[in-house]
């Protein structure tokens, strides 16, 4: 298991991180989340030892991180680190290589995953050569060559299209199962919602929430109501105190309420103005929940 333990760094007069703690147990995969700039890249890389922390500990199975143990972790940076004018199945050969596989498991990792990444024609192309989404896919196979045990990710499906968006979810949920610690970083929270039951949420280098997904959105303060109607009048809002218009369009509606204000009042109010057509009432979605945090 990872666990960053209350981690603190300080640039100059920027304070990056201030008490920031998470944890990643083998076979699961936390969505790490926060605002450009919450310092979330900064703790990715506290992880590989690049980063001089300032106070607090990061840990791989209740001890201090070292360079034979940094060999089973695979990383994959938001700024892409590849060689740009060497060749790409010459280059992953030789980053599987450093982390300690053999010449022959090396070209046999780096067939299976340029062939599961589709990539197997690109082998003989140099990066500089590759569209963006490609080459997100190599520096992808480059962490994962050597099948490790922890795996980082820093905005992976950044730029990504939903082809390759779906390829790497699969290739995500694949190494949890597999048994691999997975944390990855993405703006993209309804997709972090689909595929994490766990996030850690910082913003100013702080811990904001962590946990459970599911969890956290039933401890917010908010609710969410949407509504469908045929035959409200254009403007219509239900009198209801503590609710208030998140969006309307074309009949629809979704309103956002307090955790305290039944929804029956709503529906009643409503129902006295139109035809319900559609009516659910839940907690707030992962989005909802990051923008409530974040403004607090």
């Amino acid at each position: 298991m990872l666990a960053v333990d209350d981690i603190r760094k300080r640039f100059g007069q920027v304070q990056a991180l201030d008490g920031c703690s998470l944890s990643v147990a083998r076979g699961r995969m936390l969505g790490f989340l926060g605002p450009n700039g919450a310092g979330k890249t900064t703790v990715m890389r506290s992880v590989f030892g690049l980063v001089e922390l300032d106070s607090g500990e990061v840990l791989w199975d209740g001890r201090p991180i070292d360079v034979a143990e940094r060999l089973r972790f695979g990383y994959m940076p938001e700024e892409r680190g590849l060689y740009p004018r060497m060749r790409v199945g010459e280059q992953l050969e030789y980053f599987g290589r450093l982390h300690g596989l053999g010449a022959r498991a090396a070209r046999s990792a780096v067939s299976l995953w340029l062939e599961r990444l589709g990539l197997a024609e690109r082998a003989d192309s140099k990066v500089e050569e590759l569209s963006h989404g490609n080459q997100q896919r190599a520096q992808l196979a480059a962490a994962l060559v050597h099948e490790p045990d922890l795996l980082v990710l820093d905005e992976p499906f950044a730029g990504l299209d939903p082809v390759a968006v779906h390829t790497l979810v699969d290739v995500l949920r694949g190494e949890a199962a597999r048994g691999a610690a997975v944390l990855f970083s993405s703006h993209q929270l309804e997709l972090v919602e689909s595929i994490c039951e766990e996030v850690t949420i910082i913003d100013h280098g702080r811990l904001l929430a962590t946990g459970d997904v599911d969890a956290l959105k039933r401890a917010s303060r908010r609710r969410r109501i949407e509504l469908q109607l045929d035959g409200a009048p254009l403007e219509w809002l239900p009198r209801v105190p503590g609710v208030e218009l998140a969006e309307r369009s074309d009949g629809r509606l979704r309103l956002d309420v307090g955790r305290d204000v039944d929804p029956e009042l709503v529906l009643a109010a409503a129902e006295r103005s139109a035809h319900v057509v559609a009516f659910s009432y839940g907690p707030p979605t992962l989005a909802e929940l990051f923008l409530e945090l974040v403004a607090a």
